[in-house]
């Protein structure tokens, strides 16, 4: 049976604390993802909180970030015209969707844990027995998703995605809008992380797959193909 997977992308291209530093989607968390279920045969929509356009982060563009599977999506029409215009969740039937697929930069950190829309999706998603996947902050889509019993999805879950370490690292301690890592853990997650920052760390709990960083996106999409 061909599976189809719900590709999740963000809206927002600015830190909503500093307008003057953009940010977006982090390309080859999606290319990554989108190559591996696409060589296995899988349908996919990409998806953002309100529908449209996803901007790219501009760091994830220039090397050694751009790698060649990035490259070669920011070098395709067609597929860039893919980020022009998302669905949006309410335009989405959870029926028609095997796993839902959250992917990261910075933008989804402002965007993705208040979507009542995509909370609904993937709560169908996973009670239905589907996958709930996540690479770096894209786990910010979890924050607030609670199942039918009103428990948090993540709730007692082994769990990885970008720490504060890494952000730290980053340097972009100041310009976030929370400390996800610890925000996961008041949640109830049993977050761990890799000893070396940006290195490639996937964790598999059940039907819940998370990745760590943007190293962690091909391991990441792989282990989700796996399991469907």
């Amino acid at each position: 049976m061909n599976r189809r997977i719900l590709m999740v992308v963000t809206n927002v291209d600015r830190y909503e604390g500093d307008p003057s530093h953009p940010t977006g989607l982090w390309l080859s968390e999606l290319s990554h993802a989108y190559d591996i279920f696409a060589e296995r045969g899988f349908a996919q929509t990409i998806v953002s909180p309100a529908g449209g356009r996803s901007p790219l982060e501009p760091r994830s563009l220039r090397f050694p970030n751009l790698d060649g599977s990035a490259r070669s999506w920011r070098e395709d029409p067609e597929r860039m015209a893919l980020l022009e215009d998302t669905a949006a969740p309410d335009e989405i039937d959870s029926a028609d969707y095997d796993a839902i697929y959250f992917t990261g930069g910075h933008g989804v950190m402002f965007d993705f844990p208040g979507s009542e829309g995509l909370q609904r999706i993937t709560r169908e998603i996973y009670e239905r027995g589907g996958v709930v996947g996540a690479v770096c902050h894209g786990y910010c889509g979890l924050l607030e998703t609670r199942l039918s019993d009103g428990s948090h999805l993540v709730a007692g879950r082994d769990l990885t995605g970008f720490s504060w370490r890494e952000e730290v690292l980053a340097r972009v301690d100041k310009l976030v809008p929370y400390d996800v890592e610890a925000q996961m853990k008041e949640r109830g997650a049993r977050y761990s992380k890799a000893l070396l920052p940006f290195v490639s760390n996937t964790v598999v709990d059940g039907r819940l797959v998370t990745g760590q960083n943007p190293g962690s996106a091909k391991e990441t999409a792989m282990r989700v193909a796996a399991l469907l």
